[in-house]
């Protein structure tokens, strides 16, 4: 069977994406990374892309490879007409809830960007409240939309790298190997040296989970 081609991957989300310029002309595409970890921040990213530059390759984040991912962000920070990152700490997630912390991120990023779109496309089902701007959700939209999955890659690498630097920090939490989840090694971890302040305390509250004297 003949593998795909980046163009013949992303063919499908430009199309989509054209056909959205095509009604609102300029729009931004928004998504974000990190909303189940157990600590760190969660990372939301606004993206409008040039299309006379196009990039391609770009899908839903969480099916590309690390290094493909990485690749793919030089290239969107390179080529895209505006972008930006947010991250959002635990002390915010744990004080407004991780929806309303992501919301928040989302509105912050789109109103970050240098070019004010007119039209800003949202990853899910719920768009942030506040926005000066239209928007729309769209379910699966990283997938769907170049615009939402460029976001997804500067979302995802951004807190990657952001949580490869922690983890030089707290090397006795191997953040590294799990990037915050929840895994059974990490919850081992947690118990064997407490929790630190970039830790979602909501998070380990809610699952019951909190060590005795830590």
């Amino acid at each position: 069977m003949k593998r795909r081609t980046d163009e013949e991957i992303s063919a499908p989300l430009y199309a989509y994406d054209a056909d959205i310029r095509a009604q609102y002309g300029c729009f931004a595409g928004v998504d974000e990374a990190g909303r189940g970890p157990l600590c760190g921040p969660v990372c939301v990213a606004a993206c409008i892309l040039d299309p006379e530059a196009p990039v391609y390759g770009i899908n839903d984040s969480k099916k590309l490879s690390e290094k493909k991912r990485e690749a793919l962000f030089d290239q969107i920070v390179e080529k895209a007409l505006a972008y930006k990152i947010v991250f959002v700490g635990p002390d915010i997630i744990d004080r407004d809830n991780i929806l309303n912390a992501t919301m928040g991120g989302m509105r912050q990023a789109v109103e970050g960007l240098d070019i004010v779109p007119n039209l800003v496309l949202v990853d899910g089902n719920r768009i942030p409240a506040g926005l000066t701007m239209p928007a729309q959700p769209v379910v699966k939209g990283d997938a769907t939309s170049s615009s939402i999955g460029a976001a997804s890659i500067l979302a995802k690498v951004s807190r990657d790298r952001y949580m490869l630097e922690l983890d030089k920090q707290y090397p006795q939490y191997q953040l590294a190997k799990h990037k915050g989840y929840g895994t059974k090694l990490h919850y081992e971890l947690i118990a064997q040296y407490g929790i630190q302040p970039f830790y979602r305390r909501s998070f380990l509250k809610k699952q019951g989970y909190w060590p005795e004297g830590k």
